[in-house]
């Protein structure tokens, strides 16, 4: 299949006729090829995006709503089809994808709702016959930079926030997995918003970032990424003085506490840790144990994670798929290396599984040396890194020790000891007993290099507006 750009209601293929491969992670096998766009093709984008954000921000917030929320009810009623390209493309399990799917028409729903209660706010003055009003207004044309490992859901989000806002978008969606979004973007085209308020586009990410990000059209950029990148287009679209919100990497830890059931509990972390192959920014990452339950929590936990069926997403007895690439399971096994060499013990896993597709082993290390690399880095993969704890203070520590703030999660019954833990935690999301998913009815952002900025909530559309007010006297 031919994956082209989306400009104007039309797909077509970049100028140059440059094409990228599109490859399924199960098997290795091309499944379609993607377009890469010239600035030329961007230039055409950002010509309809401004004619977009004309028309779209001129439809009133009621029939906004309506179109957006008639966007959802076709997501939905294509389910099936569109969460069958996204498993061939990313390779999560189907139930995974079809649950994506509903989770990014919830958004759009979500935001179709808040869209119709946007309001201005009317004051008197301090004196009498003055009066103030408070506007509220699109921002203008968004550039979004989405990621692959939930290639639907994180761009939903931001289509939602600005569509909803009333703003045009154009969406530069990732190349490994580029038929989600354009599945997506054609559900609302048919629902009504109008075709210049959308683009899709694909090629070179630094060449289309640095070249949307100054652009005088674009008003807004939002990117969900690795810390990195996030930085990097932080600094273009702050030498251009344009707003962003950024949601970057997790790292997350996991507190287990000695009063839990150490068997029960390590069979809901194994589901939680290696769901979507472990490539979710709010994965458990570093696992804490008290040392009164590690040693029953982890001879459970590599049991439960020894059991799991890994295969191709479409198996519907699947429950963990394939690494996206080859490249991701090049990442996974280096860290592995890096931390048994320097002494780690490996328990459970630690290779590719067969030789067709990226297939990697739920992996499980534990006596873990302050210096691996797993410790201080992302590991995006079913890498769960096990460490015992004896001492609260030193424990958080290192739970709050590196550059990461994103989520967390604290596993105990004690009342006292869950409002001391969550209230330590330096994370903008703290799990207590819980390991949540992000819901459009929740804001979702990261403390410290984990972004600012939030998506979602009853401010869903709050990053895509801008406010004025307005003195009237006499």
């Amino acid at each position: 299949m031919d994956f082209k750009l989306l400009i104007d209601g039309k797909e077509c293929a970049g100028r140059d006729d440059n094409w990228q491969e599109v490859l399924n992670p199960a098997t290795g096998e091309v499944i379609g090829r993607v377009a890469h766009a010239t600035q030329e093709d961007l230039d055409r984008a950002l010509e309809a995006a401004a004619l977009g954000f004309t028309q779209w921000s001129a439809v009133s917030n009621w029939e906004r709503g309506s179109i957006l929320k008639r966007g959802a009810e076709l997501m939905r009623e294509r389910v099936d089809d569109l969460a069958r390209m996204l498993t061939l493309e990313m390779g999560k399990p189907l139930r995974e994808a079809k649950a994506e799917v509903n989770r990014s028409a919830d958004f759009i729903e979500w935001a179709g709702e808040q869209a119709r209660r946007i309001t201005d706010i009317a004051m008197q003055g301090r004196e009498l016959g003055h009066r103030i009003t408070i506007e509220t207004h699109p921002a203008g044309v968004v550039a979004a930079f989405t990621p692959w490992n939930f290639p639907m859901a994180q761009a939903a989000k931001k289509f939602a926030g600005a569509l909803g806002a009333g703003c045009s978008i154009i969406c530069k969606a990732p190349e490994e997995t580029p038929a989600s979004v354009l599945g997506m973007a054609h559900a609302l085209l048919d629902a009504g918003v109008p075709p210049a308020a959308i683009a899709v586009v694909y090629g070179v990410p630094a060449d289309i970032s640095s070249y949307l990000i100054p652009a005088p059209a674009v008003a807004k950029v939002t990117f969900t990424g690795s810390i990195p990148v996030g930085k990097l287009l932080a600094a273009q679209a702050g030498r251009a003085m344009k707003p962003v919100t950024m949601e970057l990497g997790g790292h997350a830890p996991v507190i287990i506490c000695k009063d839990t059931d150490p068997e029960r509990l390590a069979d809901y972390l194994v589901k939680g840790k290696y769901a979507n192959a472990g490539q979710i920014c709010m994965s458990p990452t570093r696992f804490f144990v008290e040392e009164e339950v590690y040693e029953p929590f982890v001879d459970r936990f590599i049991k439960k994670a020894a059991e799991l069926r890994v295969g191709p997403g479409t198996d519907e007895t699947t429950e963990m798929g394939p690494l996206l690439s080859e490249r991701r399971l090049e990442a996974i096994s280096d860290l592995v290396t890096d931390a048994t060499k320097r002494g780690a013990t490996l328990r459970l896993g630690g290779q590719r599984i067969g030789n067709k597709g990226s297939f990697y082993a739920p992996t499980v290390l534990t006596d873990i040396p302050p210096d691996a690399r797993v410790l201080h880095e992302e590991p995006f993969g079913p890498i769960a890194a096990i460490q015992k704890f004896s001492d609260e203070e030193k424990m958080l520590t290192l739970a709050n020790g590196l550059e990461f703030g994103l989520s967390s999660y604290v596993f105990t019954n004690d009342s006292e000891r869950q409002r001391r833990l969550a209230q330590a935690l330096k994370y903008g999301v703290v799990g207590v007993n819980d390991l949540p998913a992000h819901m459009p009815e929740i804001p979702l952002g990261g403390w410290k290099e984990s972004g600012f900025g939030t998506e979602g909530g009853q401010s869903i559309l709050e990053p895509f507006q801008k406010t004025r007010f307005v003195s009237y006297r006499g």
